[in-house]
């Protein structure tokens, strides 16, 4: 039996067992969020959503749809076009390990991209690189999402 399946079927009987009707992954948490319906056909356009949906944990910062439609004209077009560019971008808004929002600690952070992002927590403001963090601990079975108001652009 193929691994990822067989850890499915371990995690869907374990969810069962204790009670739970269905589990949530990132991709899930992001699809159900009013907020991040952009976020989410950008997973699924640069087939990124495997990523997400695997054992994890991650910490997404994940752009609310008002920040892509803030993205200067034309960037989103062309983005939406190139999967490669697209997976390094939404790789460059996710961090291996589930941090909530109480434990981010001022400092830079590696992406899975391999790139960093610098963290600031001042007096429960939360900022990543020049985004604010606007929604948190949107919590998941293999990590957690923060939402943030601006799009990080890979250097």
């Amino acid at each position: 039996m193929n691994t990822n399946i067989k850890r499915l079927t371990t995690g869907l009987l374990l969810a069962l067992a204790i009670g739970a009707a269905s589990a949530s992954d990132l991709v899930d948490t992001a699809t159900t969020s009013l907020n991040l319906k952009i976020f989410s056909a950008a997973l699924k356009a640069a087939g990124f959503r495997e990523t997400l949906k695997s054992t994890g944990p991650y910490t997404v910062f994940a752009p609310n749809d008002s920040a892509f439609n803030r993205m200067p004209p034309g960037t989103w077009d062309a983005l939406s076009k190139d999967k490669v560019r697209l997976a390094a971008l939404l790789a460059h808004h996710v961090i291996p390990g589930k941090m909530l929002i109480t434990e981010i600690k001022p400092g830079k952070a590696e992406t899975v991209q391999g790139d960093f992002l610098t963290l600031k927590s001042d007096n429960g403001k939360v900022t990543v690189d020049q985004a604010n963090v606007i929604e948190s601990d949107l919590n998941a079975d293999n990590g957690v999402i923060h939402v943030i108001d601006t799009v990080l652009i890979p250097q």
